[in-house]
């Protein structure tokens, strides 16, 4: 007679099955804002945790409480290493959320802090930390209200990680459900510069750039974009994965075609020479000061005005329009005339890049 535990283990088996059937444990590409991610997001996550709030997959849940709305993220930064040209773990935490919040079209006001300080941390980085996350919070105009703090053995983490969660008013109806065809896509300007600046301070690699990093907070540019139009339909910041990843699940989840032009595209001559040199394609690569905006095609060029005279977007440009064709699907015209397809990578070409 079968005991209990064996019985249990059989029913479990039989009824929940695990959805991902290509892999037995998750690997590092799981975390890299491409294919992978988004097959154990849709098939592990959306499908037991389906709602109206999360289905929408915007950067953040759009809440209503009594008649009024806001906008709640979260996130976890894992960067390596914790000190990066041009900041840190800390500003990145407090911007990656700020920003979040943004491209919700919200207003950020509060953040929480939840550190994991692994053993053996210098006391001294701590503090850095601390004092660069209190600078970004402020230059954000964002109150840190809660949080927590845990310690672990030595090995059981890599120094520090933190994860941050941000509430804002929302001021602006912006979702990836509101892009149109006809709509033309901006990016705010150049990309892959953070991922480049992650690798060039990675050991071993033996890669020297004067690229920084472009973290920085995107709600001031984005708050005053919405004053001035309500033609703004989508934003996203294009973190892990990229400009083409952010691309794609746009498409895919608004049901539409993209292009997008390869000439347009901004991207300093550093960045793009060292993505030659190690086989990087810049469209893949992480920004983390940098956003999307899917615009009414008649204020485009007003809206890109806006932003160029911001300096966080000097480098602004339009890059691409949102057609009805290929739904799901983002071709880019390339600078020889040709048509080639921008796929989601399957996972990520440098890890743990926030």
């Amino acid at each position: 007679m079968e005991d209990k535990q064996t019985i249990n283990e059989r029913d479990f088996n039989l009824s929940c099955p695990i959805p991902i059937s290509e892999y037995d444990t998750i690997t590092i590409a799981h975390g890299g804002g491409g294919t992978l991610m988004h097959q154990l997001i849709q098939k592990m996550f959306l499908s037991q945790f389906d709602n109206q709030y999360l289905n929408l997959q915007h950067d953040g849940a759009i809440l209503e409480i009594d008649s009024n709305k806001i906008a709640f993220s979260t996130d976890t930064y894992v960067v390596q290493p914790i000190f990066f040209p041009g900041g840190d773990i800390g500003e990145l935490a407090v911007y990656g959320t700020v920003n979040d919040l943004a491209m919700c079209g919200a207003k950020p006001l509060f953040i929480s802090l939840g550190f994991v300080l692994e053993e053996g941390l210098k006391v001294a980085d701590l503090w850095k930390i601390i004092l660069s996350i209190k600078k970004a919070a402020e230059r954000s105009g964002v109150k840190i209200v809660t949080g927590d703090t845990k310690v672990v053995e030595h090995g059981k983490a890599d120094k520090i990680f933190i994860n941050t969660t941000g509430v804002g008013k929302i001021v602006a109806e912006i979702s990836p459900l509101n892009c149109k065809v006809g709509d033309d896509i901006i990016i705010s300007g150049k990309i892959a510069e953070h991922g480049i600046a992650i690798m060039s301070a990675r050991s071993g690699l033996n890669f020297e750039t004067s690229i920084q990093s472009d973290t920085a907070p995107l709600n001031h540019i984005i708050e005053k974009l919405i004053k001035n139009s309500d033609k703004i339909h989508v934003l996203r910041d294009p973190t892990r994965g990229g400009v083409a990843s952010t691309l794609n699940e746009i498409a895919s989840i608004a049901d539409v075609g993209i292009e997008i032009y390869e000439e347009k595209i901004p991207i300093d001559e550093q960045v793009r020479g060292a993505c030659e040199i190690l086989g990087f394609d810049p469209l893949y690569v992480a920004n983390e000061g940098k956003f999307i905006a899917f615009v009414d095609p008649q204020e485009s060029e007003k809206v890109l005005a806006i932003i160029q005279s911001d300096p966080l977007g000097k480098d602004a440009q339009i890059i691409g329009k949102v057609v009805a064709n290929h739904k799901k699907t983002v071709i880019m015209k390339t600078i020889i005339g040709s048509n080639r397809i921008v796929d989601m990578i399957s996972g990520e070409q440098l890890p743990r890049i926030c």
